[in-house]
């Protein structure tokens, strides 16, 4: 592969598995250095970092709770301290909090502050943060879900919620830092086979029938849209919605 990143550094948060694992070892396939941050799992924080490496790039893990702001935002200052720079985030830690419908009067308000702590608050202030340090041609990418424009089921109200809120901040945030040459999307993903939704989970086939590809997504797959985005040629992209969800919406 073309090192198309050399000399840049990426910042993906919830990097230590699924999309967020995918996405940082693809950007260290273009030539970025890349920093991960993770919440619960430091050995596989740990071994996505030891994968980094052997691509002869640097690396390095970091501990952040993305629901609390102040945590989002020493996160970054911690990356910039580390590595001298930032020039790439990629905002992709995220919580699904399958609440059951809002008339439901078990729903745990307390869970569904803390998804919206999480998907939202906390990717707003890693962006306010990292916007103080990236130079010119810097890229935000924050990973999205399908939901925000087709929920598709009941008891999801408050997550494709927090994810209609993120589609709105990243085009309103395009316009604002488009004068300093830094662009702003969001990447939609559909069903993907990770963790928060397993290929092998019970429900499953039912979701899958619903994707015109009849299958559940790789998180290589969702990367390769990140990589696209994160391209020090794709300038003249921002403000985007870029779907990538093996036709569930079509």
């Amino acid at each position: 592969m073309s090192k198309v990143l050399e000399g840049k550094v990426a910042l993906v948060t919830g990097g230590s598995r699924g999309i967020g694992a995918a996405t940082a070892l693809r950007l260290a396939d273009d030539g970025a250095d890349v920093a991960v941050s993770y919440l619960t799992s430091p050995d596989a924080a740990d071994a996505v970092v030891a994968q980094l490496t052997s691509k002869g790039v640097r690396a390095a893990a970091f501990r952040a709770d993305q629901g609390q702001p102040e945590q989002a935002a020493g996160l970054v200052r911690d990356v910039v301290t580390t590595f001298g720079r930032l020039d790439i985030l990629v905002n992709n830690a995220a919580i699904n909090v399958w609440a059951g419908p809002i008339d439901d009067p078990s729903v745990d308000l307390g869970l569904l502050d803390r998804q919206h702590a999480v998907n939202y608050k906390g990717v707003v202030a890693g962006i306010r943060e990292a916007i103080k340090h990236m130079p010119e041609g810097g890229r935000i990418i924050n990973i999205g879900s399908v939901v925000a424009t087709r929920v598709g089921a009941s008891g999801m109200t408050d997550y494709a919620a927090t994810k209609a809120a993120l589609v709105g901040y990243t085009r309103g945030a395009a316009r604002d830092l488009a004068r300093r040459g830094i662009t702003v999307n969001i990447l939609q993903a559909g069903l993907v086979d990770t963790d928060m939704s397993p290929a092998k989970s019970a429900h499953a086939r039912t979701w899958a029938a619903a994707v015109a590809l009849g299958r559940y997504g790789r998180p290589e797959e969702i990367a390769v849209g990140v990589a696209f985005l994160a391209r020090p040629d794709s300038t003249y992209i921002t403000g985007a919605v870029l779907t990538i969800d093996g036709g569930y919406g079509a």
